[in-house]
C-alpha cells in the first residue's frame, strides 16, 4: 500500500516547468488588457460608440479570458505545490479564496460584456446605446473590475507576499515588491489607468524565480 502511495504521489508530482503557467496568464491578461484599452473608452459613462467599431478586437479579448483564468488556477496550484508542508491554513485560505473571487469576477465582467456584444450584433447598435440595459451593463462591467477585483488582487498579493517571507519559497525583494504594487492598487487603483497590470507583472515576476530556481535545482 505503501508503495502504491508513493508511486501515486511520484506521478501527479507538479512538473518542474509547471512555473510557466504563470507567466502564460502574465502574457494573456497584458494582451486582454491592451485589446481591451484600445477599443473601450475607460469612462463607464461614454456614448457606447465601440460596439460598432470595435466589436472583433473586444470579442477576441474576451475569448482569451478563460486561458488566463486557467493558467492562473494552474499557477495557484504551483504555488502550493513549492509551499508543500508549510503551507500556512490561515494564509493558503485567503490567498486562495482571493484569487477565486478575483477569477469569479474577471468571468462576470467578461460574460457581461460579451452579452453586450451578442445583443449588439442582433439589434440595432444605436438602440442598444440609448437603452438603460446597455448603461447598466456597462457600469457594473466597470465597478465589478475596478473596484472588487482589482481590490481581491491587491488581497492575494499581500498574502502571497507574507507568504513568501515566513516560508522563504522566494527572495524577500519579491515580496516587498508585491506589498508596495498592492499598496498602489488599494489605494490609488481609481486614479491609474494601468492597474490591471500590476498583478500580472508581479505574477510574472515571481514565475520567472520559480522557474528559474526549479531549473537549478534539475541541473544540480
Amino acid at each position: 500500500m505503501l508503495e502504491d502511495a508513493a508511486l501515486a504521489h511520484a506521478r501527479l508530482k507538479t512538473p518542474k516547468a509547471a512555473a510557466i503557467a504563470g507567466i502564460a496568464f502574465s502574457v494573456l491578461m497584458f494582451a486582454i488588457f491592451w485589446l481591451l484599452w484600445r477599443s473601450i473608452p475607460a469612462d463607464p459613462l461614454e456614448s457606447g460608440a465601440w460596439l460598432a467599431t470595435d466589436a472583433r478586437r473586444i470579442a477576441l479579448a474576451l475569448n482569451l479570458v478563460p486561458f488566463a483564468g486557467v493558467a492562473f488556477l494552474w499557477f495557484i496550484g504551483v504555488l502550493r505545490d513549492r509551499l508543500g508542508v508549510q503551507e500556512d491554513r490561515f494564509f493558503a485560505s485567503v490567498f486562495f479564496g482571493s484569487a477565486l473571487l478575483f477569477l469569479a469576477m474577471l468571468f462576470v465582467a467578461a460574460a457581461v460584456t460579451g452579452a453586450v456584444i451578442l445583443v449588439a450584433a442582433t439589434s440595432e447598435p444605436n438602440e442598444l446605446i440609448k437603452s438603460a440595459t446597455f448603461r447598466f451593463a456597462r457600469a457594473s462591467t466597470y465597478i465589478v473590475m475596478n473596484v472588487y477585483a482589482i481590490k481581491m488582487a491587491a488581497v492575494f498579493m499581500i498574502s502571497m507576499s507574507t507568504v513568501v517571507i515566513y516560508t522563504g519559497i522566494a527572495p524577500r525583494w519579491i515580496a516587498f515588491i508585491g506589498y508596495l504594487l498592492a499598496a498602489i492598487l488599494l489605494i490609488g487603483s481609481y486614479y491609474i489607468s494601468w492597474s490591471f497590470a500590476i498583478l500580472p507583472a508581479w505574477v510574472a515576476l515571481i514565475s520567472i524565480y520559480i522557474l528559474t530556481d526549479n531549473l537549478r535545482q534539475k541541473r544540480a
